[in-house]
């Protein structure tokens, strides 16, 4: 597959201030998705609760997940689409999904509905590219910070070693969120930058 996933689109979401308050893990616990949303074994919770008070929980894509996670990529918000993903028509849509579900995924859930996606895709070099999404409806409560964090945890114990994405330069609070993610800054990938990290 080509370079062309552009993460400022979800990212951006997850960098924008949490409006309602902290996410909580269901053991009521404030929770942030960096580093401290680990327990003692290095394990993120696998359900929280986002700072509009919404249980939201996280778990790797199955098949069985496809129609809702379509769903949500059908109602995602044009405006916040990045270089054409992800696609408008439900169609495209699963076709795109056809071509970036080869490698980890991980999936928030408010109850039956998809609410995000992250996931990373094999670059044929090594490394894994790294796009996110939030659903509009649930951007603002910390639920892509958490999904970042989780998404990387997981694709960890899947054996990834190395993830890069590219964010547009005038996307600073996206990329904040990816540097206190531990990402770094590479070098310039035409319109956007790119950051990369070691898992």
């Amino acid at each position: 597959m080509s370079n062309t996933l552009v993460t400022d689109t979800g990212a951006s979401e997850t960098a924008r201030p949490e409006s309602g308050g902290r996410p909580r893990t269901r053991e009521g616990s404030s929770r942030r998705g960096d580093a401290s949303t680990t327990d003692a074994e290095g394990v993120s919770p696998a359900t929280i609760e986002d700072g509009s008070g919404r249980a939201i929980r996280f778990a790797p894509y199955e098949p069985a997940a496809r129609e809702s996670l379509v769903d949500m990529y059908a109602t995602f918000d044009p405006t916040q689409r990045a270089q054409g993903i992800p696609p408008v028509r439900r169609d495209a849509v699963e076709s795109w999904l056809d071509s970036v579900l080869e490698g980890p995924s991980l999936l928030a859930w408010h109850e039956d509905r998809v609410v995000g996606h992250v996931l990373f895709v094999p670059d044929g070099d090594g490394a894994h590219e790294l796009a996110i999404f939030v659903h509009q409806g649930y951007q603002d409560a910390g639920v892509g910070t958490a999904l970042l964090r989780r998404g990387l945890d997981h694709a960890r114990a899947a054996g990834v070693t190395r993830v890069w994405l590219s964010v547009t330069w005038g996307n600073d609070r996206a990329r904040a969120v990816y540097r206190r993610a531990g990402f770094e800054r590479e070098r310039p990938a035409g319109g956007a930058l790119r950051m990369s990290r070691r898992l």
